[in-house]
């Protein structure tokens, strides 16, 4: 049976602990774990030797004081959107080998709850972040990016204080404008985000998408025959998106968005109606996720590269926290597009 001795070693050591044994204050050991100016190599010695004596591991917060917690938060509003997981494997797979560990925040789309999780993320000292495509304010990511090392994704803006990984999207809509065109369409529909004007992004990936869609539609001729609808980058947001064009006056004879996960819901709207695909609806993603190579999908998607972009956002995170670099860098994704069985030319009355 255990006695009060048994209980005593089971007991987590703390930083009192360690002051106690080394005779010292805790001012002093706090000084010391966070390499403090000041303290003599003597106190070091004797703090380190008991640190090493009662085998002391702070916990995350204790780590903070030092500087260093080797957490990194990721912001992302939806969890289904499996874009997204690409992007964490890229983040995963560049940290993999390093201390690093990442929380992950999902904060829905609402800028005000992404405002919130950003906070709590700072609150509980991530040593960097990276937000995917955030709703918040602008402001508001500058001020967070000021104090914490931060890589925003998908956002083209760039700034003095975040590393910015983006995709060339208004490239990408020319790839799939051009696509549908050589088949034959004129009627070609996009399905974007809505976005906020009050968050002050200016070029957020879906307002560079639509600005790359405009131009290539003018391109080819089709300024009459823009239509571009706004919808949530959900399986809902595609689906009510999906309801809406397929039943409208003059329909779409192709559809493209900014997100498979969208797409994948036009596609239940397009099964529902009674309309198949690619005979009645060509139909484009965004992302090329594994979801656009499932046999019964087969959808064109246009691939942004998420896995290269998480492991760069990633690279580039730790240089900031590590203080390899101090200048802001911007780092851009060739997109290419990637042509299945959802696309094809328009059926002819």
């Amino acid at each position: 049976m255990g006695g009060p001795a048994a209980g005593k070693q089971n007991k987590r050591v703390t930083i009192t602990d360690v002051a106690r044994h080394a005779g010292v204050s805790v001012a002093a050991v706090s000084k010391v774990m966070r390499n403090a100016y000041g303290v003599s190599p003597a106190m070091q010695e004797k703090v380190r030797a008991a640190i090493a004596e009662l085998d002391y591991r702070p916990h995350a917060a204790a780590r903070g004081m030092r500087g260093r917690t080797y957490t990194i938060g990721v912001l992302l509003d939806n969890v289904r959107n499996a874009f997204f997981a690409d992007i964490l494997d890229g983040i995963q797979e560049e940290l993999r080998h390093g201390e690093y560990t990442v929380l992950i925040g999902a904060a829905g789309f609402d800028p005000g709850e992404q405002a919130k999780t950003i906070r709590a993320l700072v609150d509980r000292q991530m040593d960097g972040l990276i937000l995917i495509a955030p709703g918040t304010p602008r402001a508001e990511v500058l001020a967070t990016a000021a104090a914490t090392p931060t890589v925003v994704i998908g956002h083209h803006d760039s700034a003095d204080t975040h590393d910015s990984v983006v995709d060339d999207d208004d490239t990408g809509a020319g790839l799939v404008v051009d696509h549908l065109v050589s088949l034959g369409h004129r009627d070609i529909a996009l399905v974007s985000a809505p976005g906020t004007r009050a968050n002050q992004w200016k070029r957020t990936p879906e307002t560079v998408l639509t600005g790359g869609y405009r131009a290539a539609m003018e391109r080819h001729g089709l300024s009459g025959h823009l239509c571009v609808h706004h919808a949530a980058y959900s399986d809902d947001g595609g689906f009510k998106a999906g309801m809406t064009l397929l039943t409208a006056e003059r329909r779409p004879t192709a559809i493209m968005t900014g997100a498979d996960v969208a797409a994948l819901g036009i596609y239940r709207a397009a099964h529902e109606l009674g309309l198949r695909i690619p005979d009645d609806l060509s139909l484009v993603g965004y992302n090329n996720t594994a979801l656009a190579a499932l046999a019964p999908v087969q959808l064109t998607s246009v691939d942004q590269a998420g896995h290269t972009m998480g492991s760069s956002a990633a690279r580039m995170l730790i240089e900031r926290v590590e203080g390899r670099r101090d200048r802001a860098m911007q780092t851009s994704m060739t997109p290419r597009l990637v042509v299945r069985g959802s696309t094809a030319a328009p059926r002819t009355e």
